[in-house]
């Protein structure tokens, strides 16, 4: 009931903004979808940038730390969990860009230390796509650090031939950052903070948060609301760990959509994370973004962003050849870490995208469902 009384009053507002949407409207219909939302998942802080023809508006709400008061702003830092998977790619079509790293290369090319295992006839592309043979969604426990992270990629048994299923990995999309970095001849953290995102000009996301930045961090809440924020892991910079505000991820969903202004090489990087390399479930998966043909019900988009997509393989249909974005595609991707959520959906060809970023984790059909209103208001 109160779910259906919140969608009323959004669409009321959609249908009263005619054919154009005011900005005091969609302030109202951003206020209607997000207060409830904030209300029933007990969400401390949460905002929402968009960008619209290339210009980016910010709501705030709430507080970054219950204890501290502080209010939510655009320059506020949040975990963005698996959203750093689109920086990691990009990082990779930069590599491949500039003529470093082969996507058709076996993985081991690119790390001595995994000749001789299965890794000698999976790809740089199986790792990106989730399609090595079943990496599973989180590296056991005795493996979830440096130490002993090469040991488990040596001795791991596939559970289906290379490229057929997709199976959602942060291990997998970690070794692919891993490898990327390795042809690059740096270190994945220093490659990232020195080189792709001062070209990407973002100014405040990190992997880790300086000294002089701690201040603007968000307090995570985990669900019972205590204190969280991320921990250490294997391969965690390349497959969770980036840190920003929300006018850097904005930032960041505006050269996406457009990077003319951009150098060669990271236009370049950007078209391989969009291109399209299999389908499955509906989805058309690229590196670290994943699209759809837009328009779509807000029910097929929750479909898309399931706990079962993330959990179950999935039958893979290759795109032969791979696919260049196309016009009238959403592309999206969630994220999470123990005390925050975040969730970005944009449509290049229509100019839009939303950012949502709250500090804790809650369910990614509600993230969708806020989105989803966001966007449809953004159309009006």
């Amino acid at each position: 009931m109160y779910e259906h009384v919140r969608n009323v009053t959004i669409l009321s507002l959609l249908l009263g903004a005619g054919n154009c949407m005011a900005a005091a409207d969609l302030r109202q219909v951003v206020d209607a979808t997000v207060k409830p939302l904030m209300q029933q998942q007990a969400i401390p802080g949460l905002a929402v940038a968009i960008v619209q023809d290339g210009k980016a508006r910010y709501f705030n709400y709430g507080v970054a730390a219950k204890d501290s008061q502080q209010p939510i702003s655009e320059n506020t830092l949040f975990e963005i969990g698996s959203v750093s998977k689109t920086f990691t790619a990009t990082l990779a079509g930069y590599a491949q860009a500039t003529g470093k790293l082969k996507l058709s290369e076996p993985a081991s090319h690119y790390l001595p230390a995994l000749r001789g295992s299965l890794f000698d006839h999976i790809s740089v592309l199986h790792l990106g796509t989730y399609t090595a043979g079943g990496l599973p969604l989180q590296f056991p426990s005795e493996a979830d650090n440096a130490q002993h992270m090469i040991s488990y990629f040596q001795h791991w048994k596939a559970d289906f031939a290379p490229g057929t299923q997709r199976q959602y990995s942060n291990p997998s999309l970690g070794l692919f950052g891993y490898l990327a970095a390795q042809s690059l001849q740096q270190p994945f953290d220093v490659v990232m903070e020195k080189t792709l995102l001062p070209k990407l000009g973002l100014k405040h996301t990190y992997l880790t948060v300086p000294k002089a930045q701690m201040g603007l961090y968000a307090q995570g809440y985990d669900k019972a609301g205590k204190p969280v924020r991320v921990s250490p892991g294997a391969l965690d910079s390349e497959a969770y760990g980036v840190k920003t505000s929300p006018a850097d991820l904005i930032r960041y969903v505006a050269v996406n959509m457009n990077p003319t202004n951009l150098e060669k090489p990271l236009q370049a990087a950007i078209a391989t994370t969009h291109t399209g390399y299999y389908t499955a479930n509906g989805t058309t998966q690229g590196l670290g973004w994943e699209m759809s043909a837009y328009p779509l019900t807000v029910d097929t988009l929750m479909a898309r962003n399931s706990t079962a997509w993330a959990m179950e393989p999935h039958k893979v249909n290759w795109l032969t050849p791979p696919q260049p974005l196309q016009p009238n595609t959403l592309v999206n991707k969630t994220g999470s870490t123990g005390g925050f959520g975040a969730y970005v959906a944009y449509v290049p060809s229509k100019a839009i995208g939303v950012v949502i970023l709250a500090n804790k984790n809650y369910p990614n059909a509600e993230r969708v469902k806020a989105a989803h209103a966001i966007l449809q208001a953004m159309e009006q």
